[in-house]
């Protein structure tokens, strides 16, 4: 097991807290190894392993603990003083009703309680009521770059001279962890990546929504991964429908659109008008849980690689616990304004500075915001590096990599 210190961190602040963790990210992302390293943590910390449940829900084991009073049955059974126990559930959105289990062990036992789950929707069902104002979310992400390059140098005991080299193998491969802890050729890669990506499809999107019409629900998924970084509605999406010779309803285009977001396959990025200083509720982006989904199901696409670009920026605002929005002032628009307490940032993402109007077009927005605030402008350029009045112009990789922004 390889340490992420970024998500670990976070728990250890909260062992023995008074809240209910919760571990949520897409299927993958590492939340069972992650369990694995809190297990690790607890032990190291002198806690009996007599004192510690750990059921994952996935096993074959668990299969007959599938609803809330088997659960709660099975847990109670096995706590065999008052000394405080440790509860670790994986994948507790496999349990019928578990908010109800859980808000139980939370009321009844001297317990500390972490679960996690692959679907951003289990806590906003009526259920959730009864641990409401009672958990604390972590959200877990596929692997960053920087844990790319951790990932790599323990696999091979060497650490990388060439990030900015390493940064284009990191665009192609992405961040499932699983991808980084052997050595697999792309065509494996693929097979791997796509294999998760239809168990997410199958569990966590069809029949976690009950929906019938897969083939139309894949169709949806190819227009969001081929308009990456794009701004779109559920209009243009029923609109690109009709022009193909297919009908499809805009709630229809909703409820799909809000089932891959709840399965963390996609995530949607709202405008906000700075000159207004309020969210908007049309055009906003969508962008990927992580971009090897993309080149799995669509195939490697250099014409889009200004949206994947984007995409890896917007995982990174959003790992370090930024709320991320696209920027719209006037007729020009800002990839990202992120925001986390009184610290604010805007980013503009581009391939390559290749023209003098592709330079105006990235850099003219930020000129124009007039406050004290960092502006970035990220690409994949090698050579120009040029600042321009505050504003930072930065490798992608080196951005990737600071430890403040």
């Amino acid at each position: 097991m390889v340490d992420r210190e970024l998500y670990l961190n976070q728990i250890i602040d909260l062992i023995d807290k008074p809240f209910i963790k919760i571990i949520t990210g897409i299927r993958r992302c590492g939340k069972s190894v992650f369990l694995a390293l809190l297990y690790r943590e607890l032990l190291k910390r002198g806690i009996d392993e007599k004192h510690i449940i750990q059921l994952n829900f996935e096993s074959m084991e668990m299969a007959d603990i599938n609803t809330a009073e088997k659960l709660y049955k099975y847990v109670k059974a096995e706590i065999k003083d008052n000394k405080r126990y440790y509860i670790l559930l994986d994948e507790i959105q496999e349990v019928e009703s578990w908010e109800k289990s859980v808000n139980s062990f939370f009321a009844d036992l001297n317990a500390d309680i972490y679960i996690t789950g692959s679907n951003s929707h289990m806590l906003s069902s009526e259920l959730a009521t009864y641990v409401a104002g009672r958990y604390v979310e972590i959200n877990l992400y596929t692997l960053s770059f920087a844990e790319y390059l951790h990932f790599k140098q323990v696999r091979t005991g060497k650490e990388t001279e060439d990030k900015r080299k390493e940064f284009t193998i990191f665009l192609r491969t992405g961040g499932f962890p699983v991808l980084h802890v052997a050595g697999y050729n792309s065509e494996t890669a693929d097979r791997i990546v796509f294999d998760i990506y239809s168990s997410i499809i199958l569990r966590d999107v069809v029949q976690r929504n009950n929906i019938r019409d897969v083939e139309l629900l894949e169709r949806v998924v190819r227009f969001v991964f081929d308009n990456i970084g794009n701004k779109f509605s559920a209009r243009n999406v029923a609109d690109y429908f009709k022009s193909q010779q297919r009908t499809i309803d805009l709630n229809t285009v909703y409820n799909y659109l809000n089932a891959l977001e709840g399965a963390y396959i996609i995530y949607r990025v709202p405008r906000y008008d700075i000159k207004g200083k309020e969210i908007l509720k049309t055009l906003e982006k969508y962008f990927v849980g992580d971009t090897s989904l993309v080149h799995s199901v669509m195939g490697y696409r250099d014409r889009i690689i200004s949206g994947l670009l984007e995409n890896i920026v917007m995982l990174e605002l959003r790992r370090r616990n930024f709320r991320v929005f696209t920027g719209s002032s006037e007729e020009k628009e800002i990839d990202f304004i992120a925001e986390k307490g009184d610290k604010k940032i805007y980013v503009q993402v581009a391939f390559r500075m290749e023209t003098q109007s592709t330079v105006d077009r990235e850099f003219s927005p930020l000129l124009e915001i007039r406050d004290h605030y960092p502006k970035y402008v990220v690409t994949m350029d090698d050579i120009w590096h040029d600042n321009i009045e505050g504003i930072k112009h930065l490798h992608i990789a080196d951005f990737l990599l600071m430890e403040e922004f």
